[in-house]
């Protein structure tokens, strides 16, 4: 593989997965009910208003699920996915593996965050302990539906909570869920971001 191929992959890599992060931080955001007057919620908005607003027409939400971002979201994937196997084979993927592949790949974007945002979250307890922060507050508004459950499982003993370890043992096996789910469908590892 050329220099510039490397170069171009890398580029494409950096690029698309911040912008694909910002379609599943809105999609996050909605789902638990976070705090839309907080600035990086608006930030968010703002940035991803252009896509998904003109999607929104078309592609009404169902529930408490923002549809018309889980579609950009899977749509920019789509558009990496296929940029990346271009690169590296000089062919176009198939679409039905295109839409698999894409598939997997925001299931392990998002469990990616949620390892990272809960280490965040463990982190700013430590360190900025009843201090208000909009960045704290997103995170702890993301991640507590998710800790709840295992805080059920473990109560916090003598103030340390323990149930961190069950939310990471359960990334794990997740991970290796995706990875083998992955394996099956012929996804080049390098393709997607975290498998």
């Amino acid at each position: 593989m050329s220099a510039a191929n490397e170069i171009s992959i890398m580029l494409i890599n950096t690029l698309f997965s911040l912008v694909l992060m910002a379609f599943v931080l809105r999609l996050l955001l909605q789902l638990v009910r976070a705090d839309f007057y907080n600035p990086i919620s608006q930030t968010i908005v703002k940035f991803t208003n252009p896509v998904v607003l003109p999607l929104r027409r078309a592609i009404p939400p169902i529930g408490r699920i923002d549809s018309a971002s889980l579609i950009a979201a899977l749509l920019i994937q789509a558009l990496t996915i296929t940029l990346l196997f271009k690169l590296y084979t000089s062919t176009f993927p198939n679409p039905a593996q295109l839409i698999i592949w894409s598939i997997l790949g925001l299931c392990s974007l998002v469990i990616q965050f949620y390892f990272l945002a809960i280490i965040g979250t463990i982190i700013m307890s430590w360190i900025a302990q009843g201090s208000y922060h909009p960045a704290a507050a997103i995170l702890h508004q993301l991640t507590e539906p998710v800790m709840a459950p295992f805080r059920k499982l473990i109560p916090p003993l003598g103030g340390l909570d323990l149930s961190p370890i069950l939310v990471f043992l359960s990334i794990n096996v997740i991970e290796v869920l995706l990875r083998h789910a992955a394996a099956s469908v012929g996804l080049y590892p390098a393709l997607v971001f975290g498998l």
